[in-house]
């Protein structure tokens, strides 16, 4: 019933499971008819499975990829006795593999556990707070409850330098303009708190002066700055506050208004556009490969990007890939060691929303000092995560020094 649903990955792991049965019973039997016979049950099992994936009593076709593999397999039956490697190959190769696999996820599971256990190991001599105990002093200004209540919420995140925060200012309006205005971009959370700088760049006191933003995508204005007056060369802060609700490109766009001269006239000053970084929502994450290829079949959205670097090596390329787009490699390094021509990866990211970001890459590099060229494709549930961490700036170049 599995199969007849489309579960064709696991049609894949019975022929293999089956080669392996008649293979280690030709080992331990002498009986060589009855190997001949488990031999052509075994392949016609097989055969099978690719007939009917092809039929239409099947909810999805197989796959080429599938059908390769159990004819792999129906091969590797059909040749096995007189080619020694096959079984070499099956019996022991496959074992050693599938050791080495679990060997690499225990280390993984023992460095996660090791890593939560040093987040919440003490001092012996560390003092312990408690609240019903501590003297009042006006000293101390700090509320032990906002301390509390933001590091819950993950507001005591690692403190970003002062280059961080340079580049998370946006110039609104020109020099030249009445007013001049830039925005400091802070994400926290689901939300976006834009802190606007507003200069009163003229001779005349600008009245009833207001900061109004508008949205476009999955954005919503929760927080508008209130209407002030502005004296002449002053300066003054206003925040706005936006709500963000999936990781689907934004637009932040809108204009300062002031009254002019006379009563009935207004001014408008028009702010540059503010566009939502979605990687402050990207976050690296685990899965298993099963999981990863169900995943990969489910997902209908995909953004197929080409790749020309001058990346020193591969590998160079694909841990510059990852920091780009804030995703983990599900490739286990066992398969990454070596020096080859060619590479192939699987990445996987969560957003802060709960949507899964899966990306295949397939890289090669011509001579030792040539390009590394292939493509990335990226998958999703939703067209705006695929198509926006498709087009981040500088994808096709990362890796380059």
């Amino acid at each position: 019933q599995l199969i007849l649903d489309g579960d064709y990955y696991l049609a894949t792991v019975l022929s293999s499971t089956l080669t392996k049965l008649v293979m280690r019973h030709s080992e331990i039997s002498q009986d060589t008819s009855r190997t001949n016979a488990l031999r052509a049950e075994a392949m016609l099992i097989m055969i099978s499975i690719i007939r009917v994936g092809q039929s239409a009593f099947v909810k999805a076709p197989i796959d080429e990829d599938s059908v390769d593999r159990i004819l792999s397999c129906v091969r590797s039956l059909a040749e096995f006795a007189e080619n020694k490697d096959l079984e070499t190959v099956f019996l022991d190769d496959t074992r050693k593999a599938f050791r080495a696999m679990v060997q690499v996820e225990e280390k993984k599971r023992a460095d996660k556990d090791a890593v939560e256990k040093a987040k919440t190991a003490i001092q012996v001599d560390d003092v312990i707070s408690i609240r019903q105990l501590t003297k009042k002093t006006v000293m101390d200004g700090s509320d032990e409850m906002e301390i509390d209540l933001e590091k819950a919420t993950g507001g005591d995140a690692a403190t970003e330098d002062l280059s961080s925060k340079l580049s998370r200012v946006v110039q609104l309006t020109g020099f030249s303009d009445p007013v001049y205005a830039e925005a400091y971009v802070k994400v926290h959370q689901f939300d976006i708190v834009l802190d606007v700088l507003l200069v009163n760049q003229t001779t005349e006191t600008l009245q009833n002066l207001s900061v109004e933003f508008a949205t476009l995508g999955d954005l919503k204005v929760v927080e508008r700055p209130t209407t002030q007056n502005l004296a002449p060369h002053d300066f003054l802060n206003v925040q706005a506050t936006i709500k963000v609700s999936s990781t689907d490109t934004g637009v932040i766009f809108g204009n300062v208004v002031y009254d002019g001269p006379s009563s009935t006239e207004s001014n408008v000053v028009i702010l540059n556009d503010v566009h939502v970084d979605i990687m402050d929502y990207i976050q690296p994450a685990h899965c298993t490969e099963t999981q990863f290829r169900t995943m990969w079949t489910e997902f209908e959205w995909e953004n197929k990007v080409n790749i020309n670097s001058r990346a020193r090596t591969l590998r160079d390329f694909l841990q510059g890939l990852m920091k780009v787009t804030n995703m983990s490699c599900l490739t286990p390094e066992a398969s990454l060691k070596g020096d080859c021509g060619f590479l192939s990866a699987n990445l996987y990211a969560r957003s802060v929303f709960g949507e899964d970001a899966l990306a295949n890459l397939s890289i090669e590099q011509e001579g030792e000092n040539g390009p590394v060229i292939g493509f990335v494709r990226i998958r999703s549930r939703s067209q705006g995560l695929a198509l926006s961490l498709g087009s981040l700036k500088g994808l096709n170049k990362v890796g380059e020094s």
